[in-house]
């Protein structure tokens, strides 16, 4: 690949204004475009749009990131000024979408139809598909279901005697997309003449695995630099273009098509060797994906899926007990609830259902009309009380029969990680900048801290609060581990000596809590100083980190989960890590204990469960 040169550059513009040879396919790509209704993206999208209707393009591309935050609003804004589109149009979501969103991706869905896309121009296959990071921090990921359909896609078009030109949000790069290799393997068997992305707001080129890739640029390159880019495939070339609003376009890049590509060799992980005192071992793999913690009884591990299914595996025979499939049939990111006398709580987009624990057969379901469910529920210790936090809201419900007891709606943004109940105070966070107590008993407010910013993405919305008789402790993507007064909420001590983020946990006797920095150490604090103290800070190996994933002890050993699918045992009086084991390429959603056993449990985003015990 190479920046094109003046002389190619030239005999492009002249085909662009000039005679197009029928054999040329000419594309117009939007890429983050981040409107927001009234800002000056907004403006820019319409002047884009008007122009990109005076010109010949066989396809109108847009490489996600629409909006900022992926609200509702801002979806439904940024559609109704896409709809001017006279061209044929196709539409992926990005980060912004996938990451924050007010209906758990499910909006985008509804609005712009499946978040993939895939049509042919004279023999050339154009296919998109979605790439996350879904409802919290992690690297990229492509779905398993969307792997599979890439495949399969490709096989339909008899994409193997044609050409394929590959769009997607991000990179196929492996500090991007956890599972790019994945992703490069599929594209590879096929005449791959290029792959489109954007997120990085500029151009650039590279090369994966043969294939020639291409980053473009933003629609607000800043310094009053609006506009779009223009891809023109030829059956020689392809040629990238900057094309700013009011000015001609500009040659970036050229490639010569090159269909020859070489299979893919992907690095697995290798048999798992059990370290000595423990036993790891694969319980399931699904053909989707998994964004859920787990759930636990007597006999399953409960999980939900990508594809909207609530699925029980008999922790015994490793075999699936029974799944059901969400009336709404959309991706689920809160774990399900064992709520006792064999009933199991399974939130969804648009609602709870209540499933009989031995068949998943629904004895019921709560409809929500207030947005989703994408935060961990809990049932107490003396089994009375289910709590459930969704979008604007936390509730507790009766476990019997899922009756709302009480709803405290005064939130200005969704509830994600779990709450801690101690006594009567139920403590959590919500995307609005907020930390908040309330009573378990009647939902009344009894105290709010915030840490002074103003970005919601900056408060502790996915951090489960650690607990103690006299503090609240939490990190947030501020990059700060804060102690608060449990009885009134009055902030004790800040510390950012690490970069801390939304990774806690605690000790079994609740004299450390454990937090998992950006730069992978773990670090052990005192809580019962009256002042931050940090008693020792164990470097894990694990370089960048910023999955959300919870730390947890469990008989003298404390266990941390990475971004790359790597589980880190920690003995915290030796200060050392004991074991460090690759089980998959993603993130980590959570390490969870099963109450009944003591073993650990992980599940991982690309589909796979594994049991840990210590012997």
């Amino acid at each position: 690949m190479k920046k094109i040169s003046k002389k190619v550059g030239a005999i492009a513009l002249t085909l662009l204004f000039g005679a197009v040879p029928s054999l040329a396919q000419r594309f117009a790509v939007l890429s983050d475009v981040h409107v927001t209704p009234g800002n000056a993206c907004d403006s820019a999208l319409r002047a884009a749009v008007s122009e990109i209707n005076n010109g010949k393009y066989d396809a109108v591309i847009v490489d996600g990131d629409l909006t900022n935050e992926g609200s509702d609003e801002q979806i439904i804004n940024v559609k109704s000024i896409l709809d001017g589109i006279k061209h044929p149009l196709y539409v992926l979501p990005g980060n912004h979408e996938n990451n924050w969103s007010q209906s758990a991706t499910k909006t985008f869905v509804d609005t712009f139809g499946p978040d993939r896309f895939v049509f042919e121009v004279d023999s050339l296959i154009v296919i998109g598909i979605n790439c996350g990071p879904y409802m919290k921090m992690g690297d990229g990921h492509i779905k398993q279901e969307d792997l599979h359909w890439l495949k399969s896609t490709l096989d339909k078009y008899n994409a193997k005697d044609k050409r394929v030109l590959s769009f997607n949000h991000y990179p196929i790069r492996k500090d991007d997309l956890d599972n790019y290799m994945e992703y490069a393997a599929v594209l590879a068997q096929y005449p791959v003449l290029g792959h489109i992305n954007g997120h990085y707001h500029t151009f650039m080129t590279y090369n994966t695995e043969g294939i020639d890739c291409a980053m473009v640029r933003a629609l607000d390159m800043r310094n009053g630099d609006y506009g779009y880019s223009i891809v023109e495939v030829s059956p020689e070339w392809t040629h990238v273009y900057n094309k700013q609003l009011g000015h001609s376009p500009r040659a970036k890049f050229a490639w010569a098509n090159n269909t020859a590509h070489h299979p893919v060799k992907i690095k697995t992980v290798a048999d798992i060797v059990n370290p000595d005192g423990y036993e790891i071992n694969r319980v399931w793999v699904d053909s989707a994906s998994i964004f859920t913690r787990l759930g636990f009884d007597k006999n399953n591990v409960y999980f939900a899926t990508s594809l909207g299914d609530v699925k029980a595996v008999n922790k015994s025979t490793g075999k699936q007990a029974w799944t059901t499939k969400s009336p709404d049939g959309a991706s689920i990111f809160s774990r399900p609830v064992a709520l006792g006398k064999g009933s199991i709580a399974a939130p969804y987009a648009s609602g709870i259902m209540l499933l009989d624990a031995k068949n998943g057969h629904i004895k019921r379901v709560l409809k929500s009309k207030e947005g989703p469910y994408v935060a961990d529920g809990l049932l107490t210790d003396d089994g009375r009380a289910y709590i459930q936090g969704g979008y604007k809201r936390i509730e507790r419900r009766r476990p019997s029969d899922g009756k709302l007891i009480w709803n405290y709606d005064s939130l200005f943004n969704y509830c994600q990680a779990a709450p801690s109940i101690n006594g009567d105070d139920v403590i959590f966070g919500a995307w609005d900048t907020n930390l908040r107590c309330i009573s378990l008993k009647d939902g009344r407010l009894k105290w709010v801290w915030n840490n002074g910013k103003t970005a919601n993405m900056l408060g502790p919305g996915n951090v489960v609060p650690v607990v103690t008789n006299d503090k609240v402790i939490v990190v947030a993507p501020d990059r700060y581990m804060t102690a608060i007064d449990r009885t009134t909420g009055k902030q004790l001590w800040r510390d950012n000596s690490h970069r801390y983020r939304e990774s806690l946990g605690h000790s079994s006797d609740l004299s450390r809590v454990y937090a998992k920095t950006m730069d992978g150490e773990l670090v052990a604090v005192d809580t019962h100083a009256p002042d931050f103290k940090e008693l020792w800070t164990v470097d894990m190996g694990l370089g960048y980190e910023h999955a959300p994933c919870i730390v947890a002890e469990q008989n003298g050993v404390v266990y941390a989960g990475s971004r790359r699918g790597i589980v880190t045992a920690v003995d915290p009086v030796a200060q050392k890590v004991i074991w460090s084991i690759p089980l998959g390429v993603s993130e980590i959603n959570g390490i969870d204990i099963d109450p009944t056993t003591g073993d650990i449990y992980v599940s991982l985003i690309e589909g796979s469960i594994f049991r840990i015990t210590k012997k």
